[in-house]
């Protein structure tokens, strides 16, 4: 079975009204980087870093799949799928995506202050200044920040250097170490990005420039096609 690496960005969940940081009315509009996704931003005001993402748990609690995410589950019936994701939600999850490698962490999760491989499901309730991880050190989100390590870059780029199809949606290709990926993708490995703005890429790519909702289909049509 050949193998398929999808790599997700903010673009694919904004159809499912999840607010993204990027975009000139998203989240940095609201919120300084520094202040809600930095470790010293944390050490500054944990309450208020804590309710941040307190907000985001609780919108995602609303929130559904999109045609996007439904699309890439088809790919299953035919393709070894791994999903690499920029984004911190469990939509892919929901959708029914049965391989989701996520690179920044993940909302509904927690991880100790003091070992950060000290990880625990806390769904959609929020954390608060006294909740304690199993160490008993302060729970934080489990996030990604910043100026932090990406523990799951390694894996990522192991699954690009096997695989045989890779796919780009939603991203902007500007983000590190993310946006490196594609470099590990073989040559001879076809690829193909769905995004509705321009993103400069410096390979040969099939670019279908349009919402993730359409242009996901279009690409799963045409490997489905393929397999």
């Amino acid at each position: 079975m050949k193998k398929i690496v999808v790599l997700t960005g903010a673009g694919i969940s904004a159809e499912s009204g999840i607010c993204t940081f990027r975009d000139s009315d998203g989240l940095w509009e609201q919120y300084r980087v520094e202040d809600v996704a930095t470790p010293e931003g944390y050490e500054k005001d944990k309450a208020m870093v804590l309710d941040f993402y307190n907000q985001r748990r609780r919108q995602l609690e609303t929130v559904h799949p999109n045609e996007g995410h439904r699309q890439l589950v088809r790919l299953e019936e035919k393709y070894d799928v791994r999903i690499v994701t920029q984004n911190v939600d469990n939509l892919h999850e929901q959708a029914g995506s049965s391989n989701v490698l996520h690179l920044h962490g993940e909302l509904t999760k927690a991880r100790s202050e003091r070992n950060s491989n000290l990880i625990v499901d806390i769904g959609y309730n929020d954390i608060h200044l006294g909740d304690k991880a199993p160490d008993g050190a302060q729970l934080r989100p489990h996030i990604v920040w910043f100026g932090e390590a990406v523990p799951n870059i390694e894996p990522a780029a192991q699954l690009c250097e096997e695989c045989d199809y890779f796919v780009v949606i939603g991203t902007s290709m500007n983000v590190y170490p993310a946006a490196g990926l594609i470099h590990y993708v073989p040559r001879e490995s076809p690829c193909w990005l769905v995004d509705p703005k321009a993103v400069p890429i410096s390979r040969n790519i099939k670019i279908y420039q349009e919402k993730a909702g359409t242009g996901v289909k279009k690409v799963v049509d045409e490997l489905m096609e393929l397999a």
